[in-house]
């Protein structure tokens, strides 16, 4: 009887310390977020540019101002998914301005994705550079910015800035930064605190500039990294740390609010891309790349 119960107490030891080992084994999978149907995104279609065709009876606009096509009502397509050499690939047609926004609500995580560039522009931004965007920390509602986006922090992804912050509608973020040539305040770990967002007063206050160009000739695909953990956030190149942001807030009615989850939002901006290999894993610490 004594043996029983020694055996007993035994396996309930192994078990009270082997679930939790398991459990956190299980957090830390990747998860794939890309599949032909996009049954974990949801669709935010803008105000399209009067000079988008095909869409007779819709109202149109600049782009920006003016009544969106709205929630998961996506006429011509601008998010759709294709195969290339039997894997999923999203296709952005760019042709106006949309967010593909993730359902799910993440806090803590490794998203590794990868992304390059089509050939199509459009209207307003024809003669601009390709742009696009990974947001994250998306709160709020949709259209909160340009009448498309929601409020939050921008991982840019435009040709020859890949990886720059931008604050969207309130969202700001802390960053360490130094002044460069161009008189914009360029990530810098040595540099001087200061918050950064668009709609904060002062000279180039809107852009935080990535410490240094590491993205692929156009046409071909860039791996693209966002580490969010504990307030703050890492925006990684092809392998390069570009940026580190010290405390994302979003606006108030009482001021600036400390944000640390949020949903993702995929950009259409006027330029067509691809993205592929979409994929997320929550995190219970740095990635040994990252840690001091």
């Amino acid at each position: 009887m004594y043996i029983l119960k020694t055996k007993t107490i035994s396996l309930l030891l192994f078990l009270i310390l082997i679930l939790p080992i398991s459990i956190i084994a299980q957090d830390l999978k990747w998860e794939s977020l890309l599949d032909k149907n996009l049954t974990q995104w949801d669709v935010f279609i803008g105000v399209p540019h009067h000079t988008v065709k095909g869409l007779e009876g819709v109202p149109k606009g600049d782009g920006m101002e003016g009544t969106p096509i709205g929630l998961n009502n996506d006429p011509l397509n601008v998010f759709s998914t294709v195969e290339e050499k039997g894997e999923v690939v999203l296709h952005v047609s760019g042709e106006i301005y949309g967010g593909l926004t993730s359902k799910t609500i993440y806090e803590n995580y490794h998203l590794k994705l990868d992304f390059k560039w089509g050939e199509k522009k459009w209207e307003p931004r024809l003669k601009d550079k390709r742009d696009n965007g990974l947001l994250y920390h998306c709160n709020g509602e949709h259209a909160a910015f340009w009448n498309v986006w929601m409020e939050s922090q921008e991982f840019q992804i435009q040709e020859g800035d890949m990886g720059d912050y931008f604050g969207l509608a309130g969202g700001v973020n802390t960053i360490l930064v130094k002044k460069n040539e161009e008189n914009f305040f360029e990530y810098n770990p040595e540099g001087e605190v200061i918050r950064l967002g668009i709609g904060l007063e002062g000279k180039n206050m809107y852009r935080g500039v990535r410490r240094g160009n590491f993205e692929k000739p156009n046409g071909e695909w860039n791996t693209l990294e966002l580490v969010c953990y504990n307030g703050k956030s890492y925006h990684i190149v092809n392998g390069q740390i570009v940026m580190v942001l010290e405390k994302a807030e979003r606006k108030t009615e009482e001021g600036y609010a400390q944000v640390t989850r949020g949903k993702l939002q995929l950009q259409s901006e006027a330029a067509e891309a691809f993205y592929r290999n979409i994929k997320i894993k929550k995190i219970i610490t740095l990635p040994d790349f990252l840690k001091e």
